[in-house]
């Protein structure tokens, strides 16, 4: 019997782990089990584990040479200077032991959930280990050493022939996804982001459209810093909404960072917890109006991994697998079984304080400029649109 939704997911994820102090922490993945375990919408039925992604998957978007230096970084025998030239042994992406197969299986697992749905094994899979966006064909670069979600389109392309939309509403933009794809016009890139002004990779300007035969299907929307959920949101679904409708795809992939919150450290946005009840909901709903309901949703950025991240990823399970119901009541137990661990406050409601920020100056003067940006993006395909009625 096909299934709603699928869980990928094993223990061997938490492998990828750069050093204890680095932002990049995937006990993020334990922290939101353990919330849904609790909620009682997660159970040993709904996991499925993750398989190792081989080097002819990998090879899809990463070059041989590439793969071969991250083996052998793995290992210990990578001369500094050649780990620099792949953009590994850095600050943002240290070597550790280990770190091609755990990078492999992280691959494998957004590959698994591809399998899940384009076979007809569940209308959704997700795989929250997943959702690296900034690496690239032969370079590691911002946390991120495979790119799964290439891989994963590619594969999507070559296995199952898909036309295949790419939502991407980590705060960084999606970089390393969009320049894959960036001259095919089977894959179409949306990317909803804080201004590359301040922020990492600096990239994913309104006029990045694509080049030659993709030119035109590369969307982006680099929203103000400061940004709050209304005009968040207001960019997010026109966008999502229009692009869909022009592109019509045959399954969506949604890469699901959670590091516009407020409380995220290494952004400047001001969302609250609201936007990410909402970005899987739309999703869902887009899915099965044009894909038949096949979406496959991945992880990402989020680094505030106590009080956002476990929280704004329960939803997209709760949404899948439709048990958004089970939200009317946080389980405190697991605020009491954490909060030892953390240095901050745990949350004890799925809802921020209404006072979490003070009010921000430049509210209107932000949101004006993001409705700008909106329509920028879109133009080419709305006034072609309204030619075409009139």
């Amino acid at each position: 019997m096909k299934k709603e939704a699928v869980f990928i997911y094993s223990d061997k994820l938490l492998q990828y782990r750069f050093s204890d102090q680095h932002p990049f922490n995937q006990f993020r993945l334990k922290l939101t089990i353990d919330l849904l375990q609790e909620l009682k919408s997660l159970s040993q039925n709904d996991f499925i584990e993750p398989r190792m992604a081989t080097d002819e998957e990998l090879f899809l978007i990463h070059d041989p040479s590439y793969v071969n230096a991250v083996k052998q970084a793995s290992i210990g025998q990578l001369s500094k200077e050649k780990a620099e030239s792949y953009g590994i042994g850095t600050e943002d992406t240290p070597i550790f032991k280990g770190m091609h197969e755990a990078s492999a299986l992280l691959v494998g697992g957004t590959l698994t959930a591809v399998d899940c749905v384009m076979e007809g094994k569940a209308n959704h899979a997700l795989h929250l280990g997943g959702g690296l966006h900034h690496g690239f064909q032969g370079k590691a670069s911002g946390f991120c050493i495979y790119n799964d979600s290439s891989v994963a389109i590619k594969y999507l392309q070559e296995k199952y022939n898909a036309r295949v939309m790419y939502i991407d509403t980590d705060a960084h933009h999606g970089d390393g996804v969009q320049w894959s794809f960036y001259d095919d016009p089977n894959v179409c890139t949306l990317s909803i982001h804080e201004t590359g002004r301040y922020l990492f990779p600096g990239t994913g300007n309104v006029n990045e459209r694509g080049i030659g035969k993709g030119y035109g299907f590369s969307f982006n929307i680099p929203v103000d810093a400061f940004t709050e959920d209304e005009s968040w949101l207001h960019a997010y679904e026109t966008s999502f909404r229009e692009v869909i409708e022009f592109f019509k795809p045959d399954v969506i992939l949604t890469q699901n960072g959670a590091d516009a919150h407020y409380y995220d450290p290494l952004t400047h946005l001001s969302s609250t917890i609201n936007i990410y009840k909402r970005i899987p909901q739309l999703a869902h709903e887009l899915a099965h109006e044009y894909c038949k309901g096949r979406w496959i949703a991945v992880g990402g950025g989020g680094y505030d991994i106590w009080r956002v991240v476990p929280r704004a990823w329960s939803f997209i399970w709760l949404e899948m697998s439709n048990q958004l119901h089970l939200i009317d009541d946080f389980p405190l137990e697991w605020t009491k079984k954490w909060q030892n661990h953390a240095q901050l406050p745990l949350p004890t409601s799925f809802k921020d304080p209404f006072d979490m920020y003070k009010a921000i100056p430049r509210k209107q003067e932000i949101s004006e400029k993001n409705a700008q940006t909106v329509e920028k993006a879109l133009y080419p395909i709305v006034s072609c649109r309204k030619n075409h009625h009139s």
